[in-house]
């Protein structure tokens, strides 16, 4: 197979070699289309009526040569049309050039005029024609050349061309990624752009991506979350903030995890979490009826409903219903462990669970070892133990737990949520804690922020984050079921040899 490319790559070379050499360029500037497939299609009645000329341009993707006549399929963006080139219309001498020169994934400029095959099917009969580019490796072919994940991923370009299921899917998260924005808009908000380098990286708990400013010779980080930058803006006078920007988290990958992703930051002054579990349900309900007409979404052989209301429920409430352990009897640490380990978790997860001190940090943790992946249809977890909450306002009620919420949907997490703590000293006692967690082996603990310390204590309003993993949203929307499928180019590893093939 590899050596068959090879040969064929070599017989275009020389194709390239015999045009040029007869004073024809294989690469012009400048084309002179005046319509593209679909306008030629919708006109395609008028233009037969007055037998109108008209130039195409765009990609062979088929291609039929047969004695006198060729047929062949123009395609540009997303749709195609048939070309049929016969020797008698563009004269022999050209015919002849076109059979010898043009190959399956050329570009090319075609003029002529509405044609309709004995078959019925609308075409357009070729009176001229002129490469516009001309490739050099064949396409793969349609069924056969794609079937390998890695292989789509890697060379998303071909994906796209060979796959018109795959182009919707990222036209479809463009429309869901535009609804969401339209939808914010109308609510009053307005977005911000917060800086891709920072010197603190902050808003979550994760492991960054570090680099160096040789100018001002700053160590500064690839944002793992906006939050911080957007809850500034609130100090500063803006009551309703969002970001629609990439952050970069530096962990492994998986079916639901890419280092660089989308994410949607949002805050609004003057509202707690109660707002913020309402806006992601509109959110989410809005975006469903916009661009697919329903809220009954399938997704993985299953029907996921994000109309509104969804399911809630405390994290307290959801470890007792699900895994069938009342937490709050837990006397002390010790007695939290053995719970934990009397459902039999992994060795890796009691390694992971000896580093924590606290009981608010196991109830976390056996939430999300036990009670996550079961939560199908959409359901918001709220009230999270303090303890993992480091920038959430305690809860009135009980200052064990704190006014955070995350949501879920087919066992999978697509959003941190919570009323912002705005109690500088309460957030100071907070970065203190955070930094123990540091220095007793949480790796990903939240960084102390003094700047940031400092823009809370100038008085920052009550007010409520969201956020939305958008790349796991389209996933939802779009029923793929590995985040690879929704983003363009997913970091991957790079192949044996890619640098040494220039």
């Amino acid at each position: 197979m590899v050596e068959h490319q090879i040969n064929e790559e070599e017989m275009r070379l020389k194709k390239i070699e015999t045009l040029r050499a007869a004073g024809i360029d294989p690469f012009p500037a400048q084309t002179s289309r005046t319509h593209t497939v679909t306008a030629f299609l919708g006109d395609f009645d008028a233009l037969k009526k007055e037998q109108t000329m008209v130039r195409l341009a765009g990609r062979v993707m088929l291609l039929r040569k047969q004695g006198g006549v060729t047929f062949a399929q123009l395609e540009d963006g997303d749709a195609r049309v048939q070309l049929v080139v016969r020797k008698d219309e563009v004269s022999e001498a050209s015919y002849e050039q076109f059979k010898a020169t043009i190959d399956r994934g050329d570009f090319i400029e075609v003029g002529g005029v509405t044609f309709v095959t004995k078959k019925g099917e609308r075409s357009i009969l070729v009176r001229s024609w002129r490469l516009l580019a001309k490739t050099i490796k064949p396409l793969p072919e349609k069924w056969h050349g794609l079937k390998d994940k890695e292989e789509r991923f890697r060379k998303r370009y071909l994906d796209l061309l060979m796959n018109q299921d795959v182009r919707k899917r990222f036209e479809m998260r463009s429309a869901l990624i535009a609804s969401i924005r339209n939808f914010l808009t109308r609510d009053g908000y307005f977005e911000v752009e917060p800086p891709s380098l920072q010197p603190i990286y902050g808003g979550g708990f994760a492991r960054p991506f570090k680099t160096h400013h040789n100018a001002l010779n700053l160590d500064v980080y690839l944002p793992i979350s906006n939050e911080m930058y957007l809850k500034r803006l609130l100090t500063g006078g803006f009551e309703k903030v969002y970001s629609m920007t990439k952050v970069f988290r530096n962990e492994g990958v998986d079916q639901d995890h890419n280092p660089e992703f989308t994410m949607l930051e949002a805050q609004a002054a003057y509202t707690d979490y109660h707002y913020g579990m309402d806006l992601i349900e509109r959110i989410f309900e809005s975006v469903a009826l916009e661009i697919k007409g329903t809220t009954q979404l399938p997704y993985q052989g299953k029907l996921i409903n994000v109309g509104r209301p969804w399911k809630r429920m405390s994290m307290v409430e959801s470890i007792k219903e699900i895994a069938n352990v009342d937490v709050l009897k837990w006397k002390n640490v010790a007695e939290g462990k053995k719970a934990i380990v009397d459902f039999s978790v992994a060795a890796k997860q009691k390694e992971e669970m000896e580093t924590m001190h606290s009981i608010g940090e196991l109830i976390a943790f056996l939430f999300e070892i036990k009670v996550e992946e079961t939560l199908i249809q959409p359901t918001i977890i709220y009230d999270y133990p303090v303890e993992v909450c480091p920038l959430a306002k305690r809860c009135a009620g009980d200052p064990r737990f704190a006014e955070r919420f995350e949501y879920f949907v087919f066992g999978s997490e697509l959003g941190n949520n919570y009323t912002e703590l705005n109690d500088p000293v309460d957030l100071k006692k907070r970065f203190i804690e955070e930094k123990k967690r540091e220095e007793a082996g949480f790796e990903e603990a939240h960084q102390f922020d003094q700047d940031y310390l400092d823009a809370v204590a100038y008085g920052m309003p009550p007010n409520c984050g969201i956020a939305i993993g958008i790349d796991r949203m389209v996933m939802l929307y779009t029923d793929a079921q590995s985040i690879r499928e929704v983003i363009l180019f997913p970091t991957m590893r790079p192949q044996t040899g890619d640098a040494q093939n220039i």
